[in-house]
């Protein structure tokens, strides 16, 4: 039991990680390991500075809150810090995976996954396959001097199928990948005839895929695009960190202010169950979902308690650190474009001349955004057409926004176990995102 002193505001969180990484390389097992990973963060709080540490030595937490203390000055008035009052008390035991972990998953079962996996990707223009499975289930605690005391897990896992293809001077690489919290689960969504035929379609595409002319137009995002859209584009703007002591970012983001279509509203949780899911934060706060655009308004931001009261609002759960050896600061969790009111054929049918972009490399962004696609179709008359090279896809932010015009009534939400959220240096951090298709009227493609 942890002997919290009066006069400092202080916390504990623990984590009890475990792990598994397999890599097949050409048909070769190249790594195949479990880990598990005990380790605290501590944090003490004396009205004018924190203090921290992250150890190993789980067993003696007491010495380490003590040394902390040491270092720090009571303040007699602590309880009354606007930062002390805004931390949430909540006592809660919330453990969802405790009777399907994947660490109680047998090592062979988990390789003979992969292998099956590499056994589908066929085709003489394949020349390298890398085929990695990753899990995670992680215990964590939390206590404050406040009296919180919370007890969940985390769990997620997933198979990523990379592959290069090459014939004459074309090539092409891409992955396919699939993720769940529960691995009975994810063994039935990876299978061997989706993969099969992502190939195929990757082929093709190598082989017929013509270069854009660049200009701007129409465009229409799949889901996981327009997920990656939400997050890179918007989704790290929405975080609180970045405004404080910016006055003019301030004013640029006044909540109440327009800043997109009228049909179009973004929100990040920590509800849903995914790469995502976060039940409480790092501070104990609990997870909750913060409309950050709704109708095209300013709805929101994500705050640590620190951003919060600097900025006087409410704490939202996403202070989040990517393992006990760092400190949590407000990461997003799950950030999701709200569905719309067309059909997918509806949306297509708006579309004269314009481009569909299917997947993608990679995306980021904050005032200009960029997406560099992988497999993007021409679309005609409301029909997708032939395949086409698109480098990449630009804009401002904003405009971008105010210039999205149909959405599907339909939304998917991702998981993924390979690359994470990147910010400052903690990389990488679990995220979830996802979305409709979303019809743009205008963007810059070259």
């Amino acid at each position: 039991m942890l002997k919290f002193r009066q006069g400092y505001y202080a916390d504990v969180r623990v984590e009890d990680r475990f792990d598994t990484h397999i890599v097949l390389r050409d048909g070769n097992l190249e790594e195949c390991k479990a880990s598990r990973v005990k380790r605290a963060f501590l944090r003490v709080y004396d009205g004018e500075m924190w203090y921290y540490a992250s150890t190993s030595d789980t067993e003696d937490l007491q010495r380490e809150l003590d040394g902390l203390y040491a270092a720090a000055q009571p303040s007699a008035g602590i309880s009354d810090d606007p930062v002390v009052r805004a931390f949430e008390v909540n006592k809660d035991v919330c453990l969802h995976f405790a009777d399907c972990s994947v660490a109680d998953v047998p090592l062979e079962e988990k390789t003979a996954l992969v292998r099956a996996a590499a056994e589908s990707v066929r085709g003489d223009e394949v020349k390298m396959t890398m085929v990695r499975y990753i899990d995670r289930h992680s215990d964590y605690e939390f206590y404050s001097s406040k009296g919180a005391e919370l007890k969940y897990d985390f769990q997620t896992c997933g198979v990523s199928v990379a592959f290069a293809l090459a014939e004459g001077e074309n090539n092409l690489t891409n992955a396919y990948q699939r993720a769940d919290v529960r691995f009975d689960a994810l063994r039935s969504i990876v299978r061997a005839e989706e993969i099969d035929s992502f190939v195929k379609e990757n082929i093709f595409f190598m082989k017929n895929a013509k270069p854009v002319e660049a200009g701007e137009y129409p465009v229409i995002l799949a889901p996981m695009v327009a997920g990656v859209f939400a997050h890179e584009s918007f989704g790290h703007k929405s975080e609180a960190d970045f405004m404080i002591g910016d006055e003019t970012m301030k004013k640029e983001w006044a909540l109440g202010s327009k800043v997109g279509s009228d049909i179009l509203s973004i929100y990040d949780s920590g509800l849903d169950f995914g790469s995502g899911y976060v039940p409480y934060d790092d501070e104990g706060t609990k997870a909750g979902k913060t409309y950050l655009i709704q109708n095209g308004v300013l709805a929101g931001r994500l705050h640590s308690v620190e951003t919060a009261v600097e900025l006087g609002e409410q704490p939202t759960g996403n202070a989040r650190a990517v393992s006990c050896d760092f400190e949590p600061i407000v990461r997003m969790t799950t950030t999701v474009i709200d569905a719309g009111d067309l059909t997918k054929e509806e949306l297509f049918a708006g579309v004269k001349h314009g481009y569909f972009i299917k997947d993608l490399k990679h995306g980021s962004g904050m005032s200009t955004f960029t997406i560099a696609p992988t497999l993007c179709y021409e679309i005609v008359d409301g029909k997708l057409g032939d395949p086409v090279r698109i480098a990449v896809i630009t804009g401002n932010v904003f405009e971008t926004l105010s210039l999205v015009d149909g959405l599907s009534d339909e939304k998917e939400i991702f998981s993924f176990v390979t690359g994470g959220c990147g910010k400052m240096e903690q990389a990488p951090l679990n995220v979830g995102f996802g979305g409709p298709y979303v019809r743009i009227s205008k963007m810059r493609v070259q």
